[in-house]
Order: structure tokens, then C-alpha cells, then sequence
């Protein structure tokens, strides 16, 4: 019997990825209850391979006792496609069919500061344009609270 595909979900952070992998269901079962592969198995171990524009490179194999688990892959590039695929397998058995492609964009620093700054922009510039109203209408330059002279009318 294969194992697999496993269910993948990926997210972006910092210069790295963070990984969700759900392993694949078995279909055995023991009085009626369906087993999961941990029941079966025990410990698995799963490969993930991350492929960039140019270049595929197969992580460190690591093992599991966990049905849902997170790994984070770190010293990435910013701003950089990253895509991510995760095959189990188990020592009894080395049948895996990979997960399918998940690809996503790397945060950068800029990225996330320039959503700061612009909202930080925002509040400054409204607080200037307030002071200045404010200014402006105490000045009398606004709403001139002297009528005027009765030559003029």
C-alpha cells in the first residue's frame, strides 16, 4: 500500500515558511475504528522539498509521532516564490506518493514596514491638517467672524 499524499498548508513569516503537514488517513481498520498511520506505525518519517525559480533542494528527512504537525523552514530569501512538497513515509514501508506543490511568496521587512509607515503617514498628516484648520480658523482666515464694513456690502 502507498502512503499518502499528505495534506499540506503553507504560510509566509520572516525570511521563512511555516509548514502545516496532516498526514494521510489509512484505511485500516480495527473494530470499526478507522486507524490512523501513528496506530499503525508508531513514528514516520517524512522529507519535505523545496524548490525556488532555479534549484530543488531536499531537506534533512525528520520524524513524526503526530497525526497534524508544524515545522518552519528558516534562512530563506525575502520576497522570494518558494514552493514546498512533503512525501511520508514509514520504516515498513518506503511506498509514498508526494504532496502536490505549494508555493508562496517569502515576507520582507519592507514589505511589512511600509504598511506601518503608511498608516503611521496617514495619522500625521490628518493630525497636521487638523493643527493648521485649527490654526487657520482661530486666525480668523475661516469663517471671518467680523461682517464687513458697509461700503463693501
Amino acid at each position: 500500500a502507498f502512503l499518502g499524499p499528505p495534506e499540506v498548508n503553507i504560510s509566509s513569516c520572516l525570511n521563512c515558511i511555516n509548514v502545516t503537514i496532516k498526514l494521510p488517513t489509512s484505511h485500516l481498520r480495527r473494530s470499526e475504528k478507522q486507524l490512523s498511520l501513528i496506530d499503525i506505525y508508531q513514528e514516520l518519517d517524512y522529507d519535505i522539498t523545496l524548490k525556488t525559480l532555479d534549484r530543488e533542494h531536499k531537506r534533512p528527512r525528520e520524524k513524526t509521532t503526530e497525526e497534524t504537525f508544524n515545522t518552519v523552514i528558516e534562512e530563506l530569501y525575502p520576497n522570494r516564490n518558494y514552493c514546498v512538497s512533503v512525501t511520508v513515509t514509514a520504516s515498513l514501508n518506503k511506498h509514498s506518493i508526494p504532496s502536490a506543490w505549494k508555493c508562496i511568496t517569502t515576507d520582507s521587512v519592507a514589505q511589512q514596514d511600509y504598511h506601518t509607515v503608511a498608516i503611521a503617514g496617514a495619522v500625521c498628516f490628518s493630525l497636521v491638517l487638523a493643527g493648521a484648520l485649527k490654526c487657520m480658523h482661530a486666525g480668523g482666515y475661516i469663517h471671518k467672524k467680523k461682517s464687513l464694513p458697509h461700503t463693501l456690502v
